[in-house]
């Protein structure tokens, strides 16, 4: 029924967003209206605070997964634009529009564009290697494993590397847990993972190329003061740093493990690295033999 309902738009966040601004079309009436269209908002640039964020929505899922090791493997093409947008920059263009619509009203509802892509852009396979950086150098707590994987750019392959790396290795762990009397929750966080990989694996597949011109008008149009104080151009954002902030944030405000413990998670993170590595030497040997046997 949702496919039905919801048509073309890739799933029902794209179309709500769709529904809300034919709504004010239709209904906005005489009211100042201004419609903001961020594209892929992740963790704040500098406000309220660098790194913050709430929840696992969008890529900050792939971050926390890829952070506990849990998660291996991403369908997802490296040559395409990631168009990451801070959740701090919509705010204050928000505001800046507001102000806009406020002061010079208009008859038409402008649409402000609020992407990176055009300005600053990174691809996905930029982000894929600044974000492993990222995650080595501030490994998060009881790593379950050595933070690894990478991105598949094939669909299928990568289905084949989520039932080996991801549902396999769930159902072994949440069995030993019933075993052991404890409550198994892999195969659930497993699944929540997949469906949060599966709503952005659209965004990740594709590319396209937003103009965002009346956005850089509005900007010049402001202050010296207000640019400062409702920054929403991203030119400066230098993406390396900014990478290694939200995934600290990620760390500090989604999964509140205070900074403090970093040379401890470091120190397990380095253990499970060894442990990596024994457990690929046993299943080379294992293989070899197993090889040899079936065809020697």
């Amino acid at each position: 029924m949702t496919a039905q309902i919801i048509g073309d738009k890739p799933n029902t966040y794209a179309f709500t967003k769709a529904l809300g601004e034919s709504a004010l079309v239709t209904e906005g009436g005489c009211l100042p209206i201004v419609v903001i269209r961020p594209s892929i908002v992740v963790a704040a640039w500098r406000e309220p605070l660098p790194g913050w964020l709430e929840n696992l929505n969008g890529p900050t899922g792939i971050v926390a997964g890829a952070g506990k090791g849990v998660l291996r493997t991403v369908y997802c093409k490296r040559e395409k634009i990631a168009d990451l947008v801070p959740v701090d920059i919509p705010i204050n263009l928000a505001i800046a529009a507001a102000w806009k619509i406020a002061s010079q009203p208009s008859n038409a509802i402008p649409v402000y564009n609020c992407t990176s892509g055009s300005i600053n852009p990174i691809r996905w396979g930029q982000l894929e290697t600044m974000g492993m950086a990222a995650i080595r150098k501030y490994p998060m707590e009881n790593v379950l494993w050595y933070p690894g994987g990478s991105y598949k750019e094939s669909a299928l392959l990568n289905t084949i590397c989520q039932l080996i790396f991801h549902s396999l290795p769930a159902y072994m762990m949440d069995s030993m847990a019933y075993l052991m009397g404890k409550k198994p929750v892999m195969v659930r966080v497993v699944e929540k993972m997949h469906k949060a990989q599966k709503a952005i694996e659209y965004f990740a597949t594709n590319e396209w190329k937003w103009s965002n011109d009346n956005v850089e008008k509005l900007n010049k149009e402001l202050t010296e003061v207000d640019r400062r104080t409702f920054n929403f151009d991203l030119s400066d954002l230098n993406w390396p740093d900014f990478i290694a902030v939200y995934v600290k944030g990620t760390r500090q405000f989604v999964f509140k493990e205070d900074l403090s413990t970093l040379d401890e998670a470091r120190k397990h993170t380095d253990k499970m690295f060894w442990v990596e590595k024994c457990l690929q030497i046993v299943l080379f040997i294992v293989f070899g033999k197993l090889f040899a046997w079936l065809f020697c």
